[in-house]
């Protein structure tokens, strides 16, 4: 039986995975107003895909979820799994993926500004909170700041 894949995103996968990152962060409840204001945080664009290690779970034609990392900065950007799929083990395979990928781009540690509601799945992957960090779109919003060893 097929198994969905892992492989990197390609340039012609940003508007996807753009749409794919918006609807996954509406599954958390957020209204209208608060999406549109994460619109342009939640964009990835041809050149993002071209700068940064993106990878994307595939089965077939169907996107099951992506993620990003931030080399210089050391740091988890993206991570989002298709609404649909949320509960199926997909993050779960992601990350085992974020992990070996990190390791092999010589990532000792790396940090995730969490959104609150995620915060919970990374915990349970081993990241640890390290403080809090203002929120790039609301500057009334604190975001979990945590902490990840590979190892």
């Amino acid at each position: 039986m097929n198994q969905p894949r892992i492989k990197q995103a390609r340039p012609q996968d940003a508007h996807g995975l753009s749409e794919l990152a918006h609807r996954s962060k509406g599954h958390w409840g957020y209204d209208h107003a608060f999406l549109a204001a994460c619109k342009e945080n939640l964009t990835i664009t041809h050149a993002y895909i071209k700068q940064n290690p993106v990878y994307v779970m595939n089965y077939g034609e169907e996107v099951y979820g992506f993620y990003s990392l931030l080399l210089e900065d050391e740091k988890l950007d993206f991570l989002y799994v298709n609404p649909d799929h949320i509960g199926e083990g997909i993050g779960r395979s992601l990350w085992q993926h974020i992990i070996e990928t990190a390791a092999k781009y010589g990532l000792q540690h790396f940090t995730i500004d969490s959104d609150p509601y995620a915060e919970s799945f990374y915990l349970k992957m081993g990241a640890r909170r390290i403080g809090e960090i203002p929120s790039t779109v609301f500057q009334y919003r604190k975001l979990p700041l945590l902490h990840v060893s590979v190892s």
